[in-house]
Formats: C-alpha cells, structure tokens, sequence
C-alpha cells in the first residue's frame, strides 16, 4: 500500500458516492513526474548544466551534421517561446556551448550550432542520460515498459497532434 493507496482510503471512506480511482492514476503519475524531474535535475547538475541546457544542446545533436538550427526550429523543437529562447542562449554562448552564426541559406537569419566543447559536453551527458533513464526504469521488466509506453503514447496522442516531419539537417543548411 502506497501513499496514494491511504488518500483514496480516505475519500472512498468520506464520499463513496465518487469514483476515485483516476485520482489514483493522476496521483501517481504526480509523484513518479516529481521523483523523475528531481532525477533528471541531479543528473544534469552533476554535468554543470540545468534542464533547459541540456534540451538546447540535445536538440541541436540530435538534428544531425551540421548541429545547427534556427532559432524558430529550435522554439519550436524545445517549446518555449523567444524570450525563453533567447536567454537560453546567450548562457550557453557565454559559456561558449553554441554559437550563433548566419544562415547559408539566408544571409539575414541565423542559425544556433553547437561549439566543439558544445558537442564534447552533450556527447558525455547524454551517455550518462540514457544510462540514467534505464536506471529510473528498472524497476520495470521489459514487457512492462513496452505495455507501458504504448498506453502513455495512446493517452498522449488524446492531447498532442501527431507533429509534421522536420525537415533534414541537410536541407536546413543548403547542403
């Protein structure tokens, strides 16, 4: 019996005329978002970086040679907005992660690409990120993380349309 388990004790016990149970759900999901974000936080702190750094530099790696985007494509990868963005990135240019450069294909944009130290930082800390999230999920044997995700990835689809498909990284960079 768990923490949740006591507080729908309670309730069924005050208001049976409720049915609690998704309460019981959103509850633990609640808890698992918390414990997981505190995880996550310890990981990247031990790498000097913060979670808002890591999903720039992780983005900017994960969309391929030449590391570079737009700062459009990566509001729109990582979600927040420009004044977000924009302090995202001056703290990774003054610690000289990224640079901002002008775009090939478009002399009066930019785009945001990762240094070399950029690069060598995320490679260590994504290593380390995907150790650390089979370390957080272990506690699950493989049917279950499967039968898992497939249900996430069904009640999220109740909430997020399906994106477009980005374009390459060649096709970003005029290559």
């Amino acid at each position: 019996m768990d923490q949740v388990d006591r507080i729908l004790e309670q309730w069924r016990a005050e208001r049976p005329d409720l049915d609690v149970s998704a309460m019981g759900v959103l509850g633990r999901l609640k808890r698992l978002h918390d414990a997981l974000l505190a995880e996550l936080a310890a990981l990247y702190s031990a790498h000097g970086l913060n979670a808002a750094s890591f999903d720039v530099l992780a983005t900017l790696r994960r969309s391929g040679a030449p590391y570079a985007l737009s700062p459009s494509d990566l509001m729109a990868w990582t979600m927040v907005t420009s004044g977000t963005m924009t302090n995202r990135l001056d703290r990774l240019e003054a610690r000289g992660l990224i640079a901002r450069k002008r775009n090939p294909q478009d002399g009066r944009g930019s785009v945001v690409a990762l240094t070399e130290p950029g690069f060598a930082v995320i490679e260590q800390v994504v290593t380390a990120h995907v150790a650390n999230q089979h370390r957080l999920l272990a506690a699950l044997d493989p049917d279950q993380r499967e039968a898992l995700d497939a249900l996430l990835k069904t009640w999220l689809g109740a909430f997020e349309p399906v994106p477009e498909p980005a374009s390459s990284a060649a096709d970003r960079m005029g290559d």
